[in-house]
């Protein structure tokens, strides 16, 4: 007999009241199963030339009403692709999906079951939404047997399937609760078989766990050939709908949405919204062009630094990478002899955005030596490099791109590392002395 951890999955020969994850009483036994050696003096499979001219059918994608999530996943669903969402609890993860569940399939059905509303409530959401589609099949079940069994019903007629979430099901074949490491593994197993098996689109929701990984063992993250995260902080309106894993598409692309009473409605142009949100005459802001697959977000980044009356100055962070910013300051410190030591420093990404590029560090410069300096920055101006620990502005990836599309955007300035060609629009800089230069001369002009 071995014991099985129901959080992580960890397998021990006698059984212990914690697991090394930390989790109590959480073993549970599990029966060794021997199977029979099988040998095959005959293969059962063959092998395929990778060079063969036989034409394969390729099917095509299933399009949704919603433009932002096809962009997201490559362009549309592939039929018997298995999608996996996940995002915090509320971010609006079912209300995506039900807006999805809303397209126009060729006259063929979306089965959308849920382990964690009642048939009553999702009517309720579906009201308040504006949908009232034919289309749509509704089921309330946590049994894996009675979901395989009405899917395998109604397989003919149906183009889409939608399981909110794989953590509310689980199947009397299997001991543990629903929700266990073993009971999502295997049900994830049997409902990526249906797909394959069927041809039809699957998409399964994930919860996540207070570290923001989805809660369950990772080879459920294998086992699928998409993976989503649906993201926003609850005090904003924008929703970034992110692409993690993808087979059959781009693995960095987003789509944006806008929580309204309505639902969720797509934006189709983020980067003119932020442009028109910069106060005029406010210090410690900047416009940095953020590139999130194939389309370039101007995003807006603020800084406040003000005296610090603690022992430990603070240096707080929102959407963005925290062990940064203390390298930025210790870079000024070190070569522009600016120091942080009593002094506090916020920094926040507008809108509830989450950057993590290099390429950010310029503007995050800029935004705190304005703040520090009390000098405001030229509107409609943006930012974008990399800073060495030396003092150097590198350039990032994608620059001509990113000046490209801030020059179609009307951006009055652009401000960057040296560049091998010339471009009146750009202010180059080479070290962050030169920035600091630059800032203090804006004052005196």
């Amino acid at each position: 007999m071995k014991f099985r951890c129901e959080e992580c999955g960890q397998t021990h020969l006698k059984w212990a009241g914690k697991c090394q994850c930390g989790a109590w009483n959480s073993f549970v036994e599990i029966a060794d199963v021997k199977k029979n050696k099988t040998v095959l003096n005959e293969p059962s499979i063959e092998l395929h030339s990778i060079n063969n001219n036989d034409d394969i059918e390729i099917p095509n994608r299933i399009h949704t009403a919603i433009s932002e999530f096809d962009r997201t996943i490559g362009s549309g669903i592939v039929p018997g692709g298995v999608i996996l969402i996940s995002g915090d609890p509320g971010v609006g993860k079912s209300t995506l999906l039900l807006q999805i569940s809303n397209s126009d399939f060729g006259g063929k059905k979306v089965i959308y079951i849920s382990g964690e509303e009642s048939i009553f409530q999702i009517k309720l959401r579906a009201k308040r939404l504006g949908i009232n589609s034919e289309s749509i099949g509704l089921s309330a079940s946590n049994n894996l047997e009675e979901i395989l069994a009405l899917l395998n019903k109604h397989k003919n007629e149906t183009q889409l399937v939608i399981v909110d979430s794989i953590q509310t099901i689980g199947s009397d074949n299997l001991d543990g609760s629903a929700g266990s490491v073993g009971q999502i593994k295997y049900c994830a197993q049997k409902l990526i078989e249906f797909a394959k098996t069927e041809n039809i689109a699957v998409i399964i929701v994930g919860h996540v766990t207070k570290e923001g990984s989805i809660a369950g063992p990772k080879i459920l993250e294998h086992s699928v050939d998409t993976v989503l995260h649906f993201e926003g902080e609850k005090n904003y309106a924008f929703r970034v709908l992110r692409s993690i894993k993808n087979r059959f598409g781009p693995t960095d692309e987003i789509g944006i949405f806008e929580i309204t009473e309505d639902g969720l409605s797509q934006v189709k142009n983020p980067s003119i919204v932020f442009l028109n949100q910069q106060q005029p005459g406010s210090t410690g802001s900047i416009i940095f062009p953020s590139l999130e697959g194939s389309r370039l977000l101007m995003i807006e980044i603020q800084a406040l630094v003000a005296t610090s009356f603690l022992q430990m100055p603070r240096r707080a962070v929102i959407g963005w990478d925290n062990s940064r910013l203390p390298m930025i300051c210790a870079v000024l410190e070190k070569h522009c002899k600016i120091g942080f030591g009593n002094k506090d420093v916020y920094l926040t990404v507008m809108g509830g955005f989450k950057i993590n590029e290099p390429a950010a560090d310029l503007p995050i410069l800029l935004a705190i030596l304005s703040s520090y300096l009390n000098i405001s920055l030229p509107m409609n101006f943006v930012a974008f490099g990399e800073i060495g620990l030396s003092g150097e502005i590198r350039t990032p990836q994608h620059t001509p791109r990113r000046i490209s599309e801030s020059q179609k955007l009307s951006c009055k300035g652009i401000l960057s590392a040296e560049l091998k060609e010339h471009n009146p629009l750009v202010t180059q800089f080479k070290t962050v002395k030169e920035v600091v230069e630059w800032i203090k001369n804006l004052k005196q002009s």
